[in-house]
Protein backbone atom coordinates (compact mmCIF):
# COMPACT_ATOMS: atom_id res chain seq x y z
CA UNK A 1 0.00 0.00 0.00
CA UNK A 2 1.41 3.59 -0.82
CA UNK A 3 1.18 6.05 1.54
CA UNK A 4 0.35 9.60 0.02
CA UNK A 5 3.24 11.94 0.69
CA UNK A 6 1.13 14.69 2.39
CA UNK A 7 -0.55 12.04 4.61
CA UNK A 8 3.56 10.27 5.50
CA UNK A 9 4.38 14.31 6.13
CA UNK A 10 1.19 15.36 8.09
CA UNK A 11 1.95 11.86 10.30
CA UNK A 12 5.27 12.88 11.11
CA UNK A 13 4.91 16.87 12.16
CA UNK A 14 1.60 15.98 14.43
CA UNK A 15 3.96 13.03 15.93
CA UNK A 16 7.01 15.49 16.29
CA UNK A 17 4.83 18.17 18.14
CA UNK A 18 3.51 15.60 20.58
CA UNK A 19 6.30 14.16 21.39
CA UNK A 20 7.82 17.77 21.98
CA UNK A 21 4.93 18.52 24.19
CA UNK A 22 5.17 15.65 26.42
CA UNK A 23 9.39 16.19 27.05
CA UNK A 24 8.55 20.21 27.80
CA UNK A 25 6.18 18.37 30.34
CA UNK A 26 9.38 16.37 31.80
CA UNK A 27 10.31 20.22 32.70
CA UNK A 28 7.51 20.56 34.85
CA UNK A 29 8.48 17.59 36.57
CA UNK A 30 10.68 18.64 39.95
CA UNK A 31 12.14 15.76 42.59
CA UNK A 32 10.73 16.35 45.54
CA UNK A 33 7.97 18.49 44.75
CA UNK A 34 6.34 17.01 42.11
CA UNK A 35 3.46 14.22 42.93
CA UNK A 36 2.41 10.63 41.16
CA UNK A 37 -0.91 12.52 40.18
CA UNK A 38 1.11 15.44 38.55
CA UNK A 39 3.23 13.30 36.59
CA UNK A 40 0.02 11.61 34.99
CA UNK A 41 -1.50 15.04 34.62
CA UNK A 42 1.55 16.26 33.03
CA UNK A 43 2.61 12.42 31.01
CA UNK A 44 0.37 10.83 31.01
CA UNK A 45 -0.40 6.51 31.72
CA UNK A 46 3.73 5.45 32.21
CA UNK A 47 4.24 2.27 29.94
CA UNK A 48 5.38 0.56 32.16
CA UNK A 49 6.02 -0.17 35.87
CA UNK A 50 9.50 -1.30 37.34
CA UNK A 51 9.31 -2.26 41.08
CA UNK A 52 12.11 -1.81 43.25
CA UNK A 53 14.18 -3.64 46.05
CA UNK A 54 14.16 -0.51 48.05
CA UNK A 55 10.00 0.04 47.62
CA UNK A 56 9.69 2.56 45.01
CA UNK A 57 8.30 2.51 42.10
CA UNK A 58 9.95 3.70 38.79
CA UNK A 59 7.50 4.65 35.97
CA UNK A 60 8.60 4.35 32.31
CA UNK A 61 8.22 6.70 29.81
CA UNK A 62 9.39 6.49 26.45
CA UNK A 63 9.23 8.06 23.50
CA UNK A 64 10.27 4.94 21.19
CA UNK A 65 10.15 4.23 18.20
CA UNK A 66 9.91 8.02 16.68
CA UNK A 67 11.59 9.84 19.88
CA UNK A 68 15.30 9.83 21.13
CA UNK A 69 14.50 9.94 24.75
CA UNK A 70 13.51 7.32 27.65
CA UNK A 71 12.17 8.83 31.09
CA UNK A 72 12.48 6.56 34.04
CA UNK A 73 10.82 8.29 37.20
CA UNK A 74 11.01 6.88 40.54
CA UNK A 75 7.95 7.65 43.26
CA UNK A 76 8.73 6.82 46.73
CA UNK A 77 6.05 5.29 49.03
CA UNK A 78 4.42 8.49 49.64
CA UNK A 79 4.22 9.07 46.28
CA UNK A 80 6.38 12.03 46.07
CA UNK A 81 8.56 11.83 43.11
CA UNK A 82 12.45 10.71 44.28
CA UNK A 83 14.52 11.35 40.75
CA UNK A 84 13.47 11.78 37.26
CA UNK A 85 16.05 10.55 34.45
CA UNK A 86 16.62 10.18 30.97
CA UNK A 87 18.23 7.04 30.49
CA UNK A 88 18.93 6.54 26.87
CA UNK A 89 22.23 8.21 27.30
CA UNK A 90 25.92 7.24 26.58
CA UNK A 91 26.65 6.21 30.57
CA UNK A 92 23.76 3.81 30.86
CA UNK A 93 25.09 1.96 26.87
CA UNK A 94 28.05 1.69 28.84
CA UNK A 95 26.80 -0.31 31.87
CA UNK A 96 25.38 -2.87 29.06
CA UNK A 97 27.41 -6.14 29.05
CA UNK A 98 28.22 -9.80 27.84
CA UNK A 99 25.68 -11.65 29.66
CA UNK A 100 22.89 -9.19 31.13
CA UNK A 101 19.64 -10.45 30.85
CA UNK A 102 17.09 -9.03 28.83
CA UNK A 103 15.16 -8.15 31.81
CA UNK A 104 18.23 -6.11 33.23
CA UNK A 105 18.74 -4.11 29.71
CA UNK A 106 14.82 -3.24 29.82
CA UNK A 107 15.29 -1.92 32.93
CA UNK A 108 18.25 -0.11 32.31
CA UNK A 109 17.13 1.75 28.89
CA UNK A 110 13.80 1.27 28.59
CA UNK A 111 11.48 -0.86 26.00
CA UNK A 112 13.49 -0.68 22.86
CA UNK A 113 11.86 1.04 19.47
CA UNK A 114 12.04 -2.10 17.64
CA UNK A 115 13.09 -6.24 17.93
CA UNK A 116 14.00 -8.53 15.09
CA UNK A 117 15.33 -12.48 15.71
CA UNK A 118 18.01 -13.34 13.45
CA UNK A 119 17.46 -17.40 13.28
CA UNK A 120 20.68 -17.47 11.21
CA UNK A 121 23.11 -15.66 13.11
CA UNK A 122 21.03 -17.08 16.30
CA UNK A 123 20.50 -13.18 17.92
CA UNK A 124 17.26 -11.24 18.80
CA UNK A 125 18.45 -7.48 18.23
CA UNK A 126 16.83 -5.02 20.15
CA UNK A 127 17.22 -1.41 18.85
CA UNK A 128 16.55 1.99 20.33
CA UNK A 129 17.01 5.18 17.86
CA UNK A 130 19.15 7.28 20.10
CA UNK A 131 20.08 11.01 20.17
CA UNK A 132 23.08 11.16 17.13
CA UNK A 133 26.03 13.79 17.03
CA UNK A 134 25.26 15.90 15.10
CA UNK A 135 21.72 15.57 16.65
CA UNK A 136 20.20 15.63 13.01
CA UNK A 137 21.53 12.05 12.11
CA UNK A 138 19.24 9.41 12.54
CA UNK A 139 21.17 6.81 15.43
CA UNK A 140 20.73 3.51 17.28
CA UNK A 141 22.02 1.91 19.68
CA UNK A 142 21.69 -2.00 19.27
CA UNK A 143 21.89 -4.88 21.84
CA UNK A 144 22.15 -8.61 20.22
CA UNK A 145 21.17 -11.10 22.56
CA UNK A 146 22.08 -14.61 21.92
CA UNK A 147 19.45 -16.92 21.25
CA UNK A 148 20.49 -20.32 22.80
CA UNK A 149 21.95 -18.24 26.66
CA UNK A 150 19.80 -15.78 26.40
CA UNK A 151 21.82 -13.20 27.49
CA UNK A 152 23.46 -9.82 25.80
CA UNK A 153 26.33 -11.08 22.87
CA UNK A 154 27.43 -7.65 22.07
CA UNK A 155 25.88 -4.04 21.63
CA UNK A 156 26.51 -2.06 18.08
CA UNK A 157 25.49 1.56 16.95
CA UNK A 158 24.71 2.70 13.45
CA UNK A 159 24.09 5.99 11.77
CA UNK A 160 21.37 5.45 9.12
CA UNK A 161 21.91 7.03 5.82
CA UNK A 162 19.63 9.77 4.64
CA UNK A 163 19.05 10.83 1.42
Amino acid sequence: MNIPTWLSTAAATISTVLLAACDAAVQEIQPGVSTATEVKARMGEPGFLHTNSDGTVTWEYSRQPSGVHCYMITLGSNQIVEKLEQVLIEANYARVHEGMAREEVRRLLGAPGSKVVFENLHEDIWEWRIEGMPPTDETFFMVHFDLNTGGVKKTSKRVAMKG
